[in-house]
């Protein structure tokens, strides 16, 4: 009976350490940190927006999903193919989720006349990623930046 609790106390140790935990911190904190070490002159001259039920449709491509915040990272002129939008869920558990409608709805075109030629969708515990840019205008190596920041986030 002893080595049965053992075997069932070890297995709910070991499944807690595998669950991925939130991220702690403000929205800005966390898009700030997505950014560093990013040369600012690389990057369009960007605004910073929340994200709404308004403009979450233009900015995710999907409209019905629970969230607490948003926070979107676009450039001034939208001609620029640049979008960055972090979403915090109000439960983690629909991040898996969020993150293939997303990338089912997604349209790297939403400019217009330009598109994003890398587009990202992760998450990490209830914070969701969208990332897109253009190789030509922006460098690749801006949205894998981005990317990498947001995976090494802790």
């Amino acid at each position: 009976m002893k080595k049965i609790i053992l075997i069932i106390g070890m297995c709910l140790l070991f499944l807690t350490g595998c669950t991925e935990k939130n991220i702690d911190g403000s929205l800005e904190d966390i898009m700030t940190s997505l950014y560093k070490g990013i040369d600012e002159e690389k990057l369009p001259a960007l605004e910073r927006t929340k994200l709404t039920k308004e403009n979450i449709e233009n900015s995710l491509f999907i409209s019905d999903i629970d969230f607490s915040e948003g926070l979107i990272s676009e450039p001034l002129i939208s001609s620029i193919p640049h979008s960055v939008v972090l979403v915090r869920l109000k439960n983690s558990k629909d991040s898996k989720k969020v993150v293939e409608e997303i990338k089912e709805n997604v349209n790297p075109r939403k400019w217009i006349c330009v598109e994003a030629k890398n587009v990202y969708v992760l998450n990490k515990g209830d914070l969701v990623l969208l990332i897109m840019a253009d190789t030509e205008a922006n460098d690749s190596g801006i949205a894998n930046a981005i990317k990498e920041n947001f995976e090494n986030l802790k």
